[in-house]
């Protein structure tokens, strides 16, 4: 399993940050006020998710991202390019550290000297703390995805819940694979969706688990404290209509599953 995670932030900033941002992401940016964050991401034309983060506003003008996964010096190079003649300036900020704080609101942000900070309810995320991964295991067990590397363009809003996480608007108006979103909404059918899971053994993230040469489930993160392994991973809907009865199952080979919460899209 990862140790440490560093935080990769990038600043979006200018007179045309928050309409550049609206056009982009899919979460309501205008709804946003100072001293508020909010999930978002950035889809691609396919509805797959390219990067989700912590979305704050920190002026009238001007928005900070903390990515949940990927890195923002090639976000903030891809991002450059639908800029145009927007009065936008994309600036991905140098690697920190991530680490733990206090009890803060849950979506509360604030800076405090150099540090950023986070709300997370019983805990929050800081910006250039003392590296640790305290926060991880909550966060897991509230259904807060972090995306690994193989995961990043390859999974839909639903298969990340990105919807019960608010990080997705029907009625904004148009943003890269917006009519995917609102299809997947308004008429289902998407068949993996993203379940708590405790583990048998520490596994990396992006692990992939099958069964009888079958995928089974795609692990995200993994976090343990001294009574369990835990996860949160995608699993199709199939699998975990097997897995239901609240006792662990073997997959692959060795490592055996339960399954303890799960979320819709």
């Amino acid at each position: 399993m990862p140790t440490h995670y560093p935080a990769q932030t990038l600043l979006i900033d200018g007179a045309d940050a928050i309409a550049f941002a609206q056009a982009q992401f899919s979460s309501d940016i205008q709804s946003l006020t100072i001293g508020q964050w909010q999930f978002s991401a950035w889809l691609d034309a396919q509805g797959r998710v390219r990067a989700l983060f912590h979305l704050a506003r920190v002026a009238d003008d001007s928005l900070l991202l903390l990515l949940r996964g990927g890195e923002a010096a090639p976000m903030a190079q891809s991002l450059q390019r639908f800029v145009f003649r927007s009065k936008v300036k994309l600036t991905a900020n140098e690697l920190r550290t991530l680490g733990t704080g206090d009890a803060v609101d849950t979506y509360a942000y604030r800076r405090e000297g150099d540090a950023y900070i986070f709300g997370c309810g019983d805990h929050s995320l800081v910006v250039g703390a003392a590296a640790d991964d305290a926060w991880r295991l909550p966060q897991i067990r509230a259904g807060w995805p972090w995306l690994p590397d193989n995961t990043l363009g390859q999974c839909l809003a639903p298969a990340l819940s990105l919807e019960r996480l608010q990080a997705v608007s029907f009625d904004k108006g148009c943003y890269p694979g917006q009519e995917i979103v609102a299809r997947l909404h308004y008429r289902g059918g998407h068949k993996r969706h993203m379940h708590c899971v405790v583990l048998s053994q520490p596994l990396h993230a992006g692990t992939v688990l099958r069964h009888e040469g079958k995928e089974v489930a795609q692990v995200l993160d993994v976090a343990a404290d001294a009574q369990s392994i835990e996860a949160l991973a995608i699993i199709g809907d199939d699998i975990v209509s097997q897995f239901d009865d609240g006792a662990p199952h073997s997959v692959d080979g060795d490592v055996s599953m339960q399954v303890a919460n799960s979320w819709s899209a």
